[in-house]
């Protein structure tokens, strides 16, 4: 019998203000989301400001991406050999700071430097966010409590575009940062007053150079994959990242076999039903966020509308993930994952067949329709996955484990337009939809293409949910199964 996972009663009542924490750690969460969101919008006007190109003024996006998925498994880990509360609050200082750089920045490559110290502070909050749930609070509680966090999530991704697009055209894009600076000043002494103090739960060592191969190897592929199309399959730079990525990557399986105390343990990566949870996230959070970047394209390339109408058609998506994620995660709590996990990726993958299907070339309505699919399938599976991978780790892996589980949450989701986008770039125009039921405009048939190699996608988180089962109740999987 192996012992488990957490050792917490299951109805323990947390010695600290729960309500409170939750709307700290959630607040902050919908922060780091908004910024990442109105800053794509301002995109076109910094470009402009810099008179720069628009592959240069895209570093304002990329430099960010990649800083944030290298932070990410680096503060889970931290979290696990340092005091949660004083990571979280360092995390927050430091975004803090990259605003203010942001904010003044005289050159783009000023605020792409900015752009890089925001991420490196704000990767600690998705890290940490769903590690302070799992770590505090007993495992009945959990599933609320990360429906919540992941309701500020869209509700953060809804809000975004619509509060950069005003800000912009009324005060200009600098002002998005002085918002960002003064939110991130008002979280750290919140969460220093919310947060309890944690003892250290993974030995008190910290594997830097494990932890560092790891951050290359993301970062490294995260590059190729999103700079793959620009800058051409035959270059030596691609190449060379291709190569330095495998290479950071048999480095580090090589280390965490080798020293005692490694960044990630190998029983993690041994773990069947911690793994399958992850690729329930990868492949879902890839699904989700690669069809809110193309239903916009679909709608202003096919259908003819405006960036309005079209930025219009994923609020009932968004809505349906603020609203329903709170409530999944409640009945997770009580039904266990599982169900909730099977039920959200089946609506998530017959509603991305249904766009593929009727969507592209189809009405605005039907577009709508489907995005609104496409949310409530997200709102039912991401809470109750997350929840899952907590049960299957070990206390003093918990900080590690989500890091890395929420780095491939974020790889997920930023691979996916470049993979579906460069599948469509080397597609010919002229050939027909490969959904052999697709009958709308024949112009629209890439479009029906692409929602289909997403449906494939939540096919095969389907297939990593029913291949292992999630435990519940915050036991090992082995237990829960034999139960």
């Amino acid at each position: 019998m192996e012992r488990p996972a957490h050792t917490e009663p299951m109805g323990a009542a947390p010695k600290f203000p729960v309500r409170a924490l939750l709307a700290v750690v959630a607040f902050a969460v919908f922060v780091i989301v908004m910024n990442g969101s109105m800053t794509n919008v301002a995109l076109p006007t910094i470009g402009e400001e810099f008179g720069a190109t628009e592959a240069q003024a895209g570093w304002v996006i990329t430099g960010y991406l990649l800083v944030f998925a290298v932070g990410v498994p680096l503060y889970g880990r931290l979290s696990d050999v340092y005091s949660l509360r004083r990571i979280f609050c360092v995390g927050l200082a430091v975004f803090a700071l990259g605003s203010l750089v942001c904010a003044l920045a005289p050159s783009l490559l000023v605020l792409v430097a900015g752009r890089m110290l925001q991420a490196a502070g704000g990767a600690a909050i998705p890290a940490l966010s769903s590690t302070s749930v799992a770590r505090l609070l007993p495992p009945g509680q959990r599933g609320g409590a990360l429906g919540l966090i992941v309701s500020s999530v869209g509700v953060g991704g809804a809000i975004g575009p619509v509060v950069g697009g005003a800000v912009v055209q009324f005060a200009g894009w600098h002002a998005l940062f002085y918002g960002t600076l003064s939110l991130g000043i008002l979280l750290v002494p919140a969460a220093l007053r919310v947060l309890p103090e944690t003892p250290p739960e993974g030995g008190g060592s910290f594997d830097a150079l494990g932890g560092l191969l790891l951050a290359l190897t993301a970062g490294l592929a995260l590059f190729v994959v999103t700079e793959g199309q620009s800058l051409g399959f035959y270059s030596p730079l691609l190449w060379g990242c291709w190569v330095a990525a495998l290479l950071c990557g048999a480095a580090f399986a090589r280390r965490i076999t080798r020293v005692p105390a490694p960044f990630v343990s190998p029983t993690l990566l041994a773990n069947g039903s911690y793994l399958a949870c992850s690729a329930v996230g990868f492949f879902g959070m890839l699904a989700n966020l690669t069809s809110i970047v193309f239903v916009p394209l679909l709608l202003l390339e096919v259908n003819g509308l405006g960036a309005g109408a079209a930025g219009l058609a994923l609020a009932p998506g968004a809505a349906a993930v603020a609203l329903l994620s709170p409530i999944v995660g409640r009945v997770s709590d009580r039904v266990g994952p599982r169900t909730p996990i099977l039920l959200g990726l089946l609506v998530l993958f017959l509603s991305l067949l249904a766009l593929s299907t009727f969507g592209a070339g189809g009405s605005y309505l039907v577009v709508m329709l489907g995005m609104l699919g496409v949310g409530v399938g997200f709102a039912g599976f991401s809470s109750p996955n997350t929840n899952a991978t907590a049960a299957t780790l070990p206390r003093e892996e918990i900080g590690v484990g989500l890091g890395i589980y929420q780095m491939l949450f974020f790889l997920g989701g930023g691979a996916g337009p470049a993979i579906v986008g460069s599948f469509l770039a080397a597609r010919s125009p002229d050939t027909r939809a490969i959904n052999p039921f697709h009958a709308a405009d024949p112009g629209a048939a890439p479009f029906s293409d692409a929602f289909l190699i997403l449906a494939l996608c939540a096919l095969l988180a389907i297939l990593a949910a029913v291949t292992k089962r999630p435990s519940k109740g915050g036991k090992p999987a082995s237990d829960a199964d034999r139960e």
